[in-house]
Formats: C-alpha cells, structure tokens, sequence
C-alpha cells in the first residue's frame, strides 16, 4: 500500500483513506455535476433527462424572477468548479512539489467559493420550496462557511499552518454536507412515501400548473387550483408519484437533511482533528520557523491560536519543550 499512497505524499495508511473517501467523495459529485452548466440543456432540459437535471418545479421558481435565475447560474457555475479544484489542495504531493499551483489555486477558489455563496443565498427563498428551515438552515451553513474560509486565509497569511489546514478542513466539511443531505433527503423521501400516514406538502397551483398540460386536468386533480394564485396539498410521494408528488417528498425533507447533514459533518471534522494532532504539531512546529525566518514577534503563535486568544498554556517548539521537559527531569533527579 505505500507503494501506492506515498508517491501522492501520504506518510500513513489512515491519512491516505480518509483523502480517498472524502475527496473522492467531493470530486466524484462534482465531475457528476459538470453537466449542469450546460444550465438550459441539462439541468432544465426537459423531463426525459430524469436524475441529470433539477427536481421537479425547481427551475420553475428559478425563472419566476431574474435574481433567482442569475443566482442559480452563478451558483452553477462558481461552486462546481470550485469544489474540483479544492479537492487538489488536499493532496499532499501537490502542496509539497507545486508550491505555486497550490497558492494560485488556494486564490482562484477562494474567489469562486465567494462568488458561489452569494448565489446561494440569492435562491434560498425558493430552493426546494425555500421552506424557513430551507432558508436559516442554508444561511447558517453559508456563513460557517465563509467564516471558516476567512479564518484560514489569515492564518495562512500569518503562516499559521496548522490552524489554515483545521479551518480549511473545516470549511469544505461544512460544504460537503450537501452531499450527505442527498442521501439522507432520498432516504426520508423514500421512508415518508410509504408511511401509512401520508404526508402533504402545500405547493402553489402556478407551480403545479407546469405538470399538467390543462387547465381542467389541473382543476380535477387540485379542486383549490381554480384560482392559480391558491396552493393545493399535494402527497409527498417519491416512490409512485408523479412530478408534483416527488417534488413535494422533496421539498418537505431537504431543510431537514441540511440540518442533519451539517450536524453529522461539523462533529465529525471536529472527531478527525482530534484524532490528528501529531500532524498539527509539525505544522506548528514548520510555522514556527517559517514566522521565525520571516521575522515575526511571536514565532509560533502569529495567528489564531489557543495560547494566544485563551487561556491555554504557551507553546514552545518541540526541541525546546522536550529540553525544557529534560532540564526539569535533571533537576528533580538531583534534589532527590
């Protein structure tokens, strides 16, 4: 196996893991999703394209209005490649051989990471229904995202290694929960279609206008729709519904999935740090040279670091704290 992983940099076996699960995760959804900036072609093109293109109605409430409809496009187009480039950063070879790649990249997707932000919270009042859930649960993400983003580029500008990797990890875990509420909002769906009691999702009858190709179709199936500024309770039904049946399933379990989702990740990057802290120790450890050549004041705790914002003890270097820990041991010795 370290024939494989150490040409990519990888030191241990774990490390190399996880980069291929997550990673590979991020990159594969991606490279998934290339196609739908081919926006009116692929991502609303017709119904026959099935699972390439948005949920039923999305495009819809995204044309009603052109700030829905710019904001989706540069979501599209920002956030993709956004999300393919990120997954080169992570790779260790590339930040070790290709120094300025990794820098003009780390810039590239900060600026598209940006751009794709606000795209999202220009749809938010109607992604998937844009439900209040929808809305605090996207701004709330957005904001740990963008957060988390600025608190690594200053402590890569203080060269504060070890806190740039924590919060850039962090950053891209709390995007990543899209991911998993793709799998959980399927799942829920799936679940909330076949309970005995059925769910119901109140849908505008101008939405539901677009699934049918009458207005007395429409009326039959959606008494409430005689009048198209109404809404009509529809049956939340992914399994053996229609378009405006799996709209519904989905609209109703996508707030949920993102709280869920994000939950799930902001415990799990947390677990993954702590679980790592030799590697943040020789980052700390290379910072410290680095602030120490660059001639900073405080060598090894330029940044955001606990002992310099809480009221966690200084931090020395490793040779200095193991011959601090040493002189100790000898003078205890000697009393003795």
């Amino acid at each position: 196996m370290r024939k494989l992983y150490n040409p990519i940099g990888f030191k241990k076996g774990y490390n190399f893991v996880l980069w291929l699960i997550f990673a590979g995760a991020m990159m594969g959804f991606s490279l998934a999703r290339i196609m739908f900036l081919n926006y009116d072609g692929v991502f609303c093109g017709p119904s026959g394209n099935g699972a390439t293109r948005a949920g039923p109605g999305e495009c819809w409430r995204y044309n009603t209005k052109d700030v829905y409809r710019i904001g989706i496009r540069l979501h599209l187009y920002t956030i993709i490649p956004a999300a393919v480039l990120v997954c080169f950063q992570f790779t260790p070879i590339i930040r070790y051989k290709a120094i300025l790649f990794h820098r003009v990249n780390g810039y590239i997707i900060l600026l598209l990471s940006l751009l794709g932000t606000i795209g999202v919270f220009m749809i938010a009042r109607v992604a998937f229904g844009g439900g209040i859930d929808i809305q605090v649960a996207v701004g709330v993400i957005s904001i740990m995202f963008l957060v988390s983003l600025a608190i690594a580029y200053y402590n890569i500008k203080k060269l504060q290694l070890e806190q740039h990797r924590a919060w850039m990890l962090r950053a891209w875990f709390y995007s990543a929960c899209i991911i998993t509420c793709r799998i959980i909002m399927g799942l829920s769906a799936s679940v909330i279609s076949t309970s005995r009691s059925p769910y119901y999702k109140a849908l505008p009858c101008d939405e539901l206008a677009t699934f049918y190709n009458t207005t007395e179709a429409l009326v039959s199936t959606y008494p409430e729709c005689h009048l198209l500024n109404n809404t009509a309770p529809v049956r939340a039904d992914l399994v053996e519904g229609s378009e405006e049946n799996i709209a519904a399933a989905l609209n109703l379990t996508f707030g949920m999935g993102l709280w869920l989702a994000l939950v799930l990740h902001a415990i799990g990057i947390e677990v993954y740090l702590h679980l790592t802290p030799a590697e943040a120790e020789r980052l700390r450890n290379v910072s410290y040279q680095r602030q120490l050549e660059a001639g900073f004041k405080s060598p090894g705790r330029a940044g955001l670091t606990a002992d310099r914002l809480g009221d966690c003890a200084r931090w020395n270097p490793t040779s200095d704290r193991d011959r601090f820990v040493h002189d100790e041991a000898q003078s205890v010795l000697s009393d003795l």
